[in-house]
């Protein structure tokens, strides 16, 4: 059975309230264990204000901070254990000597570790690199999805807006009109049209016509007026005389 708008609209904002996606929601992991370990003092410098209201800039500044952390974690950790493993070495009982073809094939096996590593990061930074563009992807869809539920929501309105419009236009199609042709069925009404296309053709070929006269006839009239001009002068001056002679 086909579902209503309603029912569709419905089903996807419970959708939406159970799978809500925010910031807040995806620190929640992150912030919760700090939490639980509240009564630890941080040793960081990172403000825990990033916890409370979670920003992308704040998370991408306090990762970029614990992995600075772990680098130097990393480094000193290194440090001490070769100091160790050098301090034992000597101070044994007895003594421990390491041999050239030892330290060369240390450094085969070490090279060979160091090239798996370097595949692992690699492969690594190219998983992360696939998560951020199917994070990206996802977000912009999730943002659709969020208008385009605004836009459902908006949608019944304005169905009902338009139903009732329609309404009106057949209850005013029903009534006589003043002006038969808004009752005319679509062909007539296409006829109509037709007509009075070609009415307008025929009144701008004409127009045409008349323009194209317009210079002809501007020329004849100044030729008029430049023969009129003698004979108005010929007339004043025949008016003046006559007005003399009675005198």
């Amino acid at each position: 059975m086909t579902q209503s708008h309603q029912n569709i609209l419905e089903t996807l904002l419970e959708v939406q309230n159970d799978h809500e996606l925010s910031i807040i929601k995806l620190s929640e992991p992150v912030s919760g264990q700090l939490k639980q370990n509240g009564g630890k003092e941080r040793t960081s410098d990172v403000s825990t204000d990033v916890f409370d209201n979670p920003t992308p800039a704040s998370l991408e500044a306090d990762l970029t901070h614990y992995k600075e952390l772990f680098s130097k974690l990393r480094f000193s950790y290194l440090e001490q254990v070769t100091k160790e493993k050098f301090i034992r070495a000597i101070v044994g009982d007895p003594p421990l000597v390491v041999e050239h073809q030892e330290n060369v094939e240390l450094e085969a096996t070490l090279a060979i570790s160091k090239a798996a590593l370097k595949a692992q990061k690699t492969e690594v930074a190219d998983l992360v690199a696939e998560l951020e563009k199917r994070g990206r992807e996802l977000c912009r869809k999730y943002e659709d999805i969020r208008v385009q539920t605004a836009q459902l929501q908006d949608l019944p309105e304005r169905i009902e807006g338009l139903e009732g419009r329609v309404e009106e236009l057949r209850n005013a199609q029903e009534q006589p009109g003043a002006n038969p042709r808004l009752n005319m069925p679509l062909e007539k009404t296409i006829m109509a049209v037709e007509e009075r296309e070609r009415e307008r053709a025929e009144l701008d070929r004409q127009l045409e016509q008349l323009q194209v006269m317009v210079p002809r006839k501007t020329k004849e009239l100044e030729r008029l007026n430049a023969e009129l001009q003698p004979l108005e002068v010929k007339r004043l001056g025949s008016t003046a005389s006559a007005r003399e002679a009675k005198r």
